[in-house]
């Protein structure tokens, strides 16, 4: 080809070669400043040497490489073309981002910093791209910073060349990839299979585990054959557990697991385990009003009921115990078809109730202190262990009153009789009247009939009124026996009218008894008649078995005595 041929070749590429172009030329000399390449001009063009460095920090290219460069600018006036590898590389990235984002593929880039609402990371090229928060994981991450360094691959979601603007989302990717693993795990899900999973999350009443795609639920019920009261007891989130499918709704896409479903319900040998009579230790886990429950393995509880905690039963199973505590206890019972341990504590004691029916009989004498009053009557305290009831019915032959908190508190000592022993309901009654003879039964003697008497006006009705005759011993004055309307608290003279001495009734007259004495010497009678019983009860003894120390005769003394100064002070008073 001649000259005029070569210039218009020249020529021609000339005209077609424009600024921002991408071509491709040929190292034809590298010196310490810059890198001659030719790319067919007729002039050769020259780029910084700085921008064939490396990651080693030398510049790693030589006469006769290929390279791809960008024409920034034509001739200068030294007939210099201006050219870049660097800004080629970078809009060489730019279109494989680009045709990458057409194509749906995916980039793999390193997260270098945080920025606001998100992350930047470095993608090919070192192209800047933004991953936003929202786009980082399925689930929202708190701490972003954890993420620094980390390198992953991404789906470019939003691209824009001219801007420079690239944004990538590395959750777009994981959905894609969960869904294709959940697809995987249904086609071969079934109920009653055992499978691998992840603890994803923890609530109150369960935790969610990832079984590849799709998350199942195991509840807090299902996680042991034990007491569990939160699951985070049990596990951790990331766990990796192994469960069984309980139920799955392939229309709903609902699975439950269970954990406890793969080991053997310790139920089925409880009964070999435990046996009655045999100690055992266990660990209080719940205290309720009637009992303690008490875990003696895993999923195996045993009831200690509050009357099998002591042999002097507690007002709360909290008196005694409380959770958390170790405690030795004796099976009472064991019934593993309904799942029930009965235990008990006051079994690994002596039986009180057997000390007590070898030394005491009906008949004896006891002294203890009050433990507790009823409405209906007292609890005293004969043995540690034993207790006795005095019905309010059996305190007093004589005293009014309606509780018997009116006569006595909590912690007085009394001195009681043994009425009956009850050994099948381990009950003792007791009574304190039973001490002193019923006063009905001198009355006929000492009131017959005609005699006057002094009273003391207890009640008055429409029907008449009661009066007081002694302690234990009250008459009717009826209406049509009154000449005056009497006021409760007054003192009259009487006279016995009638009377019964087993049906306890005197009928009494206030009528014309103005000028009578009074026929009954209350001191005089009491000491007649306490000889006379002294000689009459000499056989008969009220106290210990054998012991002799206290006669009905020195009871009926003492009572008599009594009822006498009683009145004397009433006399006085009024």
């Amino acid at each position: 080809m001649n000259f005029a041929s070569l210039f218009e070749a020249s020529l021609a590429k000339t005209e077609q070669l424009r600024e921002g172009d991408i071509v491709s030329g040929r190292v034809v000399k590298v010196t310490k400043e810059v890198v001659v390449v030719d790319i067919g001009f007729k002039s050769e063009g020259v780029i910084a040497i700085n921008e064939f460095v490396g990651a080693s920090g030398v510049a790693e290219v030589k006469a006769g490489d290929i390279v791809e460069v960008l024409v920034e600018s034509k001739e200068d006036d030294d007939g210099i073309v201006t050219l870049s590898k660097e800004k080629a590389d970078k809009l060489k990235v730019w279109d494989e981002i680009s045709l990458a984002c057409e194509r749906e593929e995916l980039i793999m880039g390193t997260i270098t910093s945080r920025v606001k609402g998100g992350l930047a990371v470095t993608i090919r090229g070192g192209v800047k791209a933004f991953l936003p928060g929202s786009q980082v994981d399925l689930r929202p991450v708190r701490n972003l910073d954890r993420l620094l360094g980390q390198s992953h691959e991404f789906k470019v979601i939003k691209f824009n060349k001219k801007r420079g603007n690239i944004v990538l989302s590395r959750r777009a990717l994981l959905e894609q990839q969960r869904d294709e693993l959940k697809q995987a795990t249904l086609e071969t899900l079934e109920e009653g299979q055992i499978v691998t999973g992840k603890v994803k999350n923890l609530t109150e009443y369960g935790a969610f585990v990832d079984l590849g795609g799709i998350d199942g639920l195991l509840h807090i019920t299902d996680m042991s054959w034990g007491r569990v009261n939160h699951p985070s007891e049990v596990f951790n989130v990331g766990d990796e557990v192994t469960v069984k499918v309980l139920k799955y709704n392939s229309d709903t896409e609902r699975v439950s697991l269970g954990i406890k479903q793969t080991q053997e319900d310790p139920w089925n040998i409880a009964e070999r385990t435990y046996k009655p009579e045999m100690r055992v230790r266990g660990k209080v886990v719940s205290l309720t009003d009637y009992g303690a429950f008490v875990e003696l393995e895993q999923g195996v509880e045993g009831l200690i009921h509050v009357s099998e905690m002591s042999w002097r039963k507690p007002k709360h199973p909290s008196k005694m115990l409380e959770i958390g505590q170790e405690v030795e206890c004796a099976v009472i019972e064991v019934d593993a078809q309904n799942k029930r341990i009965s235990l008990g504590m006051k079994q690994l004691e002596p039986d009180p109730w057997t000390a007590f029916i070898q030394k005491y009989n009906p008949g004896d004498i006891i002294r203890g202190k009050i433990r507790s009053i009823t409405e209906y009557g007292l609890f005293v305290g004969i043995e540690d262990g034993v207790d006795g009831m005095v019905h309010k019915s059996d305190i007093s032959w004589s005293t009014r009153f309606e509780n018997p908190l009116e006569l006595y508190q909590k912690g007085d000592e009394v001195e009681a009789i043994i009425l009956s022993i009850n050994e099948d309901d381990q009950r003792v009654s007791l009574g304190i009247r039973q001490l002193y003879e019923d006063p009905w039964n001198f009355a006929s003697e000492r009131y017959p009939l005609g005699t006057v008497i002094e009273v003391r006006v207890a009640a008055v009705g429409d029907y008449g009124a009661y009066a007081e005759i002694e302690r234990g011993i009250e008459g009717l004055i009826s209406s049509q026996h009154l000449d005056v309307t009497p006021q409760e608290g007054q003192m009259l003279k009487a006279e016995v009218i009638h009377i019964d001495g087993e049906a306890r009734s005197i009928n009494l007259s206030i009528k014309g008894l103005e000028n009578k004495e009074i026929s009954v010497d209350p001191a005089k009678f009491a000491q007649a008649r306490a000889a006379q019983a002294n000689q009459d009860a000499q056989q008969r003894r009220i106290g210990p078995s054998g012991s002799g120390s206290v006669t009905l005769g020195d009871l009926l003394k003492d009572k008599l005595i009594g009822l006498s100064g009683d009145k004397s002070e009433t006399a006085d008073e009024e």
